[in-house]
């Protein structure tokens, strides 16, 4: 993901965030298993893509934080 593409994370709402996480988590659970019985060609994908849930999970969680902290203000 490239920093362009974090910075369009940073644009979409939490809802859109949420369905992106599970669609790019399931991506991650078919690679696992791919890479378990030997079909994944390139396991980078593997990285690649935990990363990509990773940052996700960071934005959704400062969206969360941030409308938390407009709620208690």
């Amino acid at each position: 993901m490239k920093t362009r593409d974090f910075q369009e994370l940073k644009k979409k709402d939490a809802d859109e965030l949420e369905a992106l996480v599970v669609e790019k988590h399931t991506e991650v659970m078919n690679l696992r298993f791919s890479h378990a019985t030997g079909a994944l060609e390139d396991s980078a994908r593997l990285g690649a893509a935990r990363r990509d849930v990773a940052r996700m999970m960071t934005v959704l969680g400062e969206k969360r934080r941030a409308a938390k902290n407009e709620v208690t203000a």
